[in-house]
């Protein structure tokens, strides 16, 4: 399934700038953030982890001075990820972030929220069966629009709070100006009010405090051949510590400066079912190569996950855990085999 070019995109929705203005007035009446004020967040926050006092988000590794963090739970929002989604709302502000591929080879994301709480994030779209093994060392909530009865069963089985559009009441809202499913929103604040447990949820990932180094080799850009149309490209930004990523569009090389994540890790797994088919599942206990990008170095490493309720353990050619720049952080659910490219 060819991901829909930028132009095609323009045409199903109308201009850009009439659909950022509607968004825009959504917005103002819940009090969302533009894309230009979150542009590079990961070095506001850096800015703000540097302040005395408050405590340290478990999501990114940062010092949260509101101490907000302390208070809620972990809030994973699925969002679609085709050219008919843009603009993606929210997506700078997330902790996390995990990439799947779904059926058709098409990817879907799956965008965590717990130390920040932005006004609007979406489109908000279904379940699958991936889903499950992501959230379950977190718990929280888990927002959705539908699913096939499959992947719905197989969410019942993590610890979550299930949010979809039928429960939401005015937490998930439509844009009218938008067509349909690619026009579903969620506000976070209301979203959080729902409730979900552990609070504050553990850590998924080892941060490394300001005086230790980095092992792996220098690099300046990867590229994650996920396929046409869904391909991902980041490059080292040294000014802001950040890997600033965009999307191999099949008209243009679409950038989303404002989505830069401090850290990348690739992760290759085993799609059960198959790549791409309707079903299937990323294999994501056991273990497997992975490849992480942090602080402008490029790290080989492995992942293991003894059981579906602990996070996996990434780990160097040594043996030494990976500790990763402290920030937001990008995952690849590449299947076995994805090439992947840095230099």
């Amino acid at each position: 399934m060819t991901r829909p070019t930028r132009a095609q995109t323009l045409i199903a929705g109308g201009v850009v700038v009439a659909i950022v203005a509607t968004l825009v007035a959504v917005a103002l009446a819940g009090g969302h953030h533009s894309k230009a004020t979150a542009t590079h967040a990961a070095s506001t926050t850096g800015a703000a982890a540097r302040r005395p006092g408050g405590v340290i988000a478990p999501l990114t590794g940062l010092r949260d001075p509101t101490s907000g963090a302390a208070h809620r739970p972990a809030l994973t929002i699925k969002i679609e990820n085709t050219n008919l989604a843009d603009p993606q709302i929210g997506l700078e502000q997330a902790d996390v972030v995990y990439e799947e591929v779904v059926e058709g080879r098409i990817t879907r994301l799956l965008a965590i929220f717990q130390s920040h709480v932005p006004a609007v994030v979406g489109p908000v779209r279904s379940v699958r069966r991936t889903d499950q093994s992501v959230v379950t060392p977190i718990g929280g909530i888990f927002v959705y629009s539908g699913g096939a009865a499959y992947a719905i069963a197989s969410i019942r089985t993590a610890p979550v709070t299930l949010v979809d559009e039928t429960r939401a009441g005015s937490a998930m809202f439509r844009d009218r100006s938008r067509s349909a499913p690619h026009n579903l929103y969620g506000r976070p604040a209301a979203l959080f009010a729902i409730g979900g447990t552990p609070v504050p949820p553990p850590p998924l990932f080892s941060y490394r405090s300001a005086h230790q180094t980095v092992p792996g080799v220098p690099v300046t850009r990867v590229d994650v051949g996920l396929g046409a149309g869904f391909s991902v490209s980041y490059r080292w930004d040294a000014v802001h510590d950040a890997w600033p990523r965009s999307v191999d569009d099949p008209a243009t090389e679409a950038s989303d400066p404002h989505v830069a994540p401090n850290n990348v890790i690739v992760m290759f797994v085993d799609y059960v079912g198959g790549v791409g088919v309707i079903g299937s599942e990323a294999q994501l206990v056991g273990q497997g190569s992975a490849v992480i990008f942090t602080d402008g170095r490029r790290i080989d490493a492995r992942w293991a996950r003894s059981d579906r309720s602990k996070p996996a353990r990434f780990s160097d050619a040594t043996g030494a855990l990976v500790r990763l720049t402290p920030g937001q952080t990008w995952v690849e659910l590449a299947p076995i085999g994805t090439p992947i490219t840095s230099f």
